[in-house]
């Protein structure tokens, strides 16, 4: 597309003249971020209620509230990021000094999803202001609304030089994705991914991949059930299940899970009421397609509590299915909505080789006291994130890099990582010249590689 041409011509550009690598530039531009998100703090809302009723709370608290955050502490932080950091030198580079320097890698592309519009479209964007880049940014059309609030408010506030809000669907993606890109970010699901790593090895562009996956919540027999359910129901069903590392599925050890159960189910009325169709806390499904995908996953047979679903308004109610096992259809693929499939063990150890055996997941949720099966849970299984008696909660700490392994995802962000996943870091070593030893240079004599194995001994 000739718009996409021009507009990624003009970055270029202004990647060239040098203005994104200074450090002041790349903190006013931070700053503005952050401005112009709070002046239209009130036009995000409402785009995010028109899209999939998202109520204010959950906006500011679960993205605008965790922007906020990470912008103040990259503008505080970044001079210290980017400053080159020295390295040891090596016996045969001596006399000399070595560093490594971290730069930016020029135009970037960012394609945010529809789940979290704000935070998954502008949480990529802090680390690559931060590194120095300009910005394309592609917004998950699924949630038009917020796309459309996103491109009206970034479009008017910066130069589409450094930073472009470009809306549409497959087909503008696809246009996108025909260009010499240096730098992909991703956040959607492992299928599309998979077409997005295929096209970034076209011009072998280097990606960040955020995916996805079934997150396992294992909840042991020394967990404190109370809390347990209420973190788990809060973990779920937040944002209607429509959330990436949220717990897909429960292990429960067999002795506590009817009593766990019937937490759960009085949690979910304590927070949503008796019929959470009327809840203003409580989300609809994104899209039709989701939501028949959604309502054929439940098994009238073996729902234990919720279950209805209202098709005129994509609305399907908290649901828990009990007696599920890996082989029904629930537990095929990742769920991504307010369904919550349950299953027991009886021996721990079986748990883990079985968890060894499926893809790994974005997320992993222990519940328990047990400091042997805690660290048995770090030590043996591969997974992008873990909260130990809570859910969600470890993607908050913007200390902890955020990303997937495998299917789940590929690279890292939030806060330092951020900063680190849109940055090339080369290597530079200075070497003195006023001594120049001959045992590198020919010709080579016994005497010589008598004096090299020496110095390597």
């Amino acid at each position: 597309m000739k718009d996409i041409d021009h507009i990624l011509g003009k970055q270029k550009e202004f990647f060239n003249s040098g203005n994104t690598r200074r450090i002041s530039f790349r903190k006013e531009q931070l700053k503005k971020l952050l401005a112009t998100l709070k002046e239209h703090e009130s036009l995000l809302y409402q785009a995010a209620w028109k899209d999939f009723r998202k109520s204010e709370f959950e906006v500011y608290s679960t993205e605008l509230l965790v922007l906020y955050s990470e912008i103040k502490k990259v503008i505080k932080k970044l001079r210290r990021w980017a400053k080159p950091k020295s390295v040891s030198t090596n016996l045969p580079n001596l006399p000399g000094s070595s560093f490594v320097q971290p730069e930016p890698y020029g135009t970037t592309l960012i394609i945010g999803a529809w789940n979290f519009p704000y935070l998954l479209s502008i949480g990529p964007i802090i680390g690559a202001m931060a590194a120095g880049n300009t910005i394309i940014l592609k917004p998950a059309e699924i949630t038009s609304s917020c796309s459309a609030a996103l491109a009206r408010i970034l479009n008017a506030d910066f130069d589409p030089a450094y930073l472009k809000v470009v809306e549409g669907g497959v087909v503008e993606t696809q246009s996108l994705l025909k260009e010499k890109f240096d730098y992909i970010f991703f956040t959607g699901s492992t299928p599309v991914g998979k077409i997005i790593y295929k096209a970034a090895a076209e011009n072998l562009t280097p990606v960040t991949l955020e995916l996805g996956g079934k997150s396992p919540c294992i909840v042991d027999h020394d967990s404190p059930l109370r809390v347990t359910a209420k973190r788990i129901v809060w973990g779920k069903f937040i944002n209607a299940g429509q959330t990436c590392i949220a717990p897909d599925y429960l292990l429960v050890n067999r002795k506590i899970k009817d009593e766990l159960l019937a937490y759960i189910k009085e949690y979910i009325i304590s927070m949503y009421g008796s019929n959470p169709q009327l809840s203003p806390d409580y989300l609809r499904i994104a899209t039709r397609a989701n939501f028949e995908r959604l309502k054929n996953l439940i098994d009238p047979g073996k729902v234990y509590c919720g279950g209805e679903t209202v098709e005129s308004e994509l609305y399907i109610a908290p649901t828990v299915l009990d007696r599920i096992d890996w082989d029904d259809k629930v537990m095929e693929g990742e769920i991504f909505g307010p369904i919550l499939p349950v299953m027991v063990f009886d021996d721990f150890f079986e748990i883990i080789e079985d968890l060894k055996q499926k893809p790994k997941p974005l997320a992993l949720y222990y519940f328990g006291h047990n400091k042997g099966r805690q660290k048995m849970i770090f030590n043996e299984l591969s997974f992008g994130g873990c909260t130990i008696n809570d859910t969600i909660m470890h993607i908050s700490n913007d200390n902890l890099p955020f990303g997937g392994v495998g299917n789940s995802g590929i690279g890292k962000y939030h806060g330092k990582s951020g900063f680190d996943a849109f940055s090339h870091y080369k290597s530079v070593l200075k070497r003195a010249t006023w001594i120049d030893l001959p045992l590198k240079y020919p010709p080579y004599t016994t005497g010589k590689l008598n004096w090299l194995k020496r110095i390597v001994s």
